[in-house]
């Protein structure tokens, strides 16, 4: 797969990126580059390779899944305006 100027074009405006006519043809290049070696790594043996999501074997820590308000309501509730119960009271918007 090669990219034309057009294609170039196409991408810089997608990007929002702003490209002069001397900037395509470099750009069309590095992006010709991009793509082949790209290409190249398709020919790569990955049989028996595991996926990784990360270089080094990590762990994600997790937490018990437990329902709960987390203990601080009345901490997150003290800028209020105007509360009751540890609830936001808000003006009536809804008729």
């Amino acid at each position: 797969m090669s990219v034309d100027e057009t294609t170039v074009r196409r991408i810089a405006h997608l990007a929002r990126i702003a490209v002069t006519d001397e900037e395509v043809g470099p750009l069309k290049g590095e992006l010709n580059a991009i793509l082949a070696f790209v290409e190249q790594l398709g020919a790569v043996d990955v049989e028996g390779v595991e996926p990784m999501t990360s270089v080094t074997p990590m762990r994600m820590k997790k937490r018990a899944d437990v329902v709960n308000d987390g203990g601080r309501a009345s901490d997150i509730v003290a800028n209020a305006p105007e509360t009751e119960d540890n609830y936001f009271l808000v003006p009536k918007v809804v008729e």
